[in-house]
């Protein structure tokens, strides 16, 4: 198995390759990854105390952002490697200020992990929520170093829990600890044998709380919005984009805050056009009369989590096919969510259901309903907004617990 595994490392870098030939984000894959370890080997030469945080991309970026941050405060002696998987990660984050070092992961051959180890000689290494790299957690196990999962989360039907996922439950049994979201994730992994791990919750929930707590006003949009009911579509795709539409077309008191997932030229030149003469791009809207525009496309990055401040409700992008985006970043503010049914892979989003407080819908005809609902009913809306906001409160805290017992109890190797 483990030669399998490894031949298919090596078919997945040749496909990557070939496919970078036409496909940008493939492109950036490749050419992030050249002389990838010759450059690592010469920047971590005398280079000491190093934490290694890996995410995937983007999103675990966000969850790891809290731990990344607590790290730093608490130990500035120590230096902060991190690496990014994906390109639209690393191409995002590539700059953070509280890391010392980012770069992209190498692939899993057996001779790349040997030499990744060997150069950055991390002291620690902290994995969020997933990606169990077997040659890399190998070597961190052969070295001696402990290494972490945060924020993970386990469903039955992953392979690790197949009869025939033996090989790959070796993987797991290479981490020093787990720290899971929830109950059910640990009781997976005591299935399998697992007994190392601790419930903590998501460092999600530090990371949005403390982004409420300093939004920064945004003059712009107050502007925009001037006291209408407002909705905010976070990260949306097509899907939600031609439902909030076809929405406006009969209920021109609704103002809409349209953050798109995907901010190139060709796809915010697209919803322009969709959206004809009643919206305008929020970097064209400074000192201008936008009191007849009916939709504020965003047009660049980093908005989205000040933009829920002034939302009435939130649509989140993405539950009609690859699956919702953040939803904890509209929570914090304390409104309603809507958003398409693909959401069970996402326990705050199965939360926010349960509670009353999200609300997934099927088709045009059920989103329309839950809108019109939501928005004719004020005391209901009130009602929700403070059940979604004391719901991200509750579940503050996960960051200082792993802190806790990383950096204060013993290790368990």
């Amino acid at each position: 198995m483990k030669f399998l595994y490894n031949i298919g490392i090596l078919t997945y870098w040749f496909l990557v390759r070939v496919a970078s030939l036409k496909n940008p984000k493939a492109k950036r894959f490749i050419k992030g990854r050249k002389h990838l370890l010759r450059n690592l080997k010469q920047e971590f030469k005398d280079v000491n105390n190093v934490v290694w945080v890996h995410c995937a991309s983007l999103g675990e970026f966000e969850q790891g952002r809290p731990l990344i941050d607590n790290i730093k405060e608490s130990f500035p002696d120590k230096k902060i490697l991190l690496t990014f998987y994906s390109p639209s990660g690393y191409e995002v984050r590539k700059d953070y200020p509280k890391a010392d070092y980012v770069y992209y992961l190498p692939i899993d051959t057996p001779r790349n992990a040997r030499r990744f180890i060997k150069y950055v000689k991390p002291e620690t290494a902290f994995f969020i929520k997933y990606e169990y790299w077997i040659n890399l957690l190998r070597n961190l196990k052969k070295n001696n170093i402990p290494v972490y999962f945060v924020s993970s989360i386990f469903r039955r039907k992953q392979l690790f829990f197949k009869k025939h996922g033996k090989w790959y439950r070796k993987a797991l049994k290479l981490a020093t600890h787990f720290f899971v979201q929830n109950s059910i994730s640990g009781k997976l992994l005591k299935s399998i044998g697992i007994n190392n791990y601790t419930i903590t919750g998501d460092t999600r929930f530090d990371r949005v709380a403390k982004i409420a707590q300093n939004a920064s006003p945004l003059p712009v949009v107050e502007n925009f919005c001037n006291n209408h009911q407002v909705i905010v579509a976070g990260s949306s795709w097509k899907a939600e984009e031609a439902l909030i539409l076809q929405y406006l077309r009969t209920n021109k008191k609704v103002k809409v805050i349209l953050a798109p997932h995907e901010v190139k030229e060709e796809n915010i030149n697209r919803i322009m056009q969709q959206f004809g003469d009643i919206a305008i791009l929020h970097s064209q809207a400074r000192n201008k009369d936008i009191s007849n525009k009916q939709v504020l496309v965003i047009d660049g990055y980093g908005l989205l989590t000040s933009l829920y401040q002034y939302g009435t409700l939130a649509v989140i992008g993405g539950g009609f096919g690859v699956g919702i985006h953040n939803t904890l970043e509209a929570a914090t503010y304390g409104m309603p969510i809507i958003f398409g049914n693909n959401y069970r892979k996402f326990k705050e989003a199965i939360d926010l259901v349960r509670i009353n407080c999200a609300f997934p819908v099927n088709n045009i005809e059920e989103f329309n309903t839950t809108l019109n609902h939501l928005l004719n009913k004020p005391d209901l809306t009130k009602n929700i907004s403070e059940k979604s906001a004391n719901y991200v409160v509750e579940n503050i805290g996960a960051t200082q617990k792993i802190i806790n017992h990383v950096y204060q109890q013993p290790t368990v190797h």
